[in-house]
């Protein structure tokens, strides 16, 4: 048995090319070539991730108070909108659009989705109303102290509330938002670890 076993052995570095027979014997490996590869390699995938699959995103303005503040660390879901559609409550990082000026054309916001394709929005009485219905918002750090619409949200596309409605640039300034500009979902506030949670949708009772 051990003759077979050291036979087996003997194959096997003969017909592989781990370079031992005499004459092919394999260059060393280069550590600092390698530590490279293994870098690059990190970068592309990073770079994959990041752009199709998942990114991380933080706070710089207060339009979300209460619920992020100020340098609050985001995971942004890139993928769940290529298989559903936004929904009321989602918080969503997106391109403004054309009509939010060109100094944020390059720029990504946070707000979250209100208004529906196709419903009719209106702000009044410190209230927001979807079809006529006062929506349930404890997220909001007051109610608006402005008045618009009723607007209809056009087909494909939403109408997008900082949390901070008194304090935030958004839809009740620049419109409608298409959905071609949503970059993704807020999910996961990772930092700081002691506000570490995930963001729920509320529930408005629909």
């Amino acid at each position: 048995m051990a003759a077979k076993r050291d036979l087996s052995n003997s194959a096997h570095s003969k017909e592989s090319t781990s370079g031992s027979e005499p004459g092919h014997e394999r260059a060393p490996i280069n550590p600092w070539m390698e530590a490279l590869q293994t870098i690059g390699l990190s970068i592309v995938l990073a770079f994959g991730v990041r752009t199709f699959v998942a990114e991380a995103r933080y706070i710089p303005s207060g339009s979300m108070l209460p619920t992020l503040e100020i340098n609050d660390r985001l995971v942004i879901d890139k993928v769940s909108y290529r298989f559903k559609t936004p929904s009321r409550g989602d918080i969503v990082v997106f391109h403004p659009p054309a009509a939010a000026g060109a100094q944020f054309s390059h720029e990504a916001f946070i707000k979250r989705v209100i208004g529906l394709p196709d419903e009719v929005i209106e702000i009044k009485d410190g209230k927001v109303y979807a079809d006529g219905v006062a929506l349930t918002e404890p997220y909001t750090e007051a109610p608006p102290d402005y008045t618009w619409g009723p607007k209809t949200v056009p087909s494909g596309s939403y109408l997008m509330l900082g949390d901070n409605r008194n304090n935030s640039d958004d839809g009740h300034v620049w419109g409608f938002l298409p959905s071609d500009r949503i970059i993704g979902r807020a999910t996961i506030r990772f930092w700081p670890l002691d506000r570490l949670a995930y963001l729920a949708d509320p529930s408005y009772g629909d």
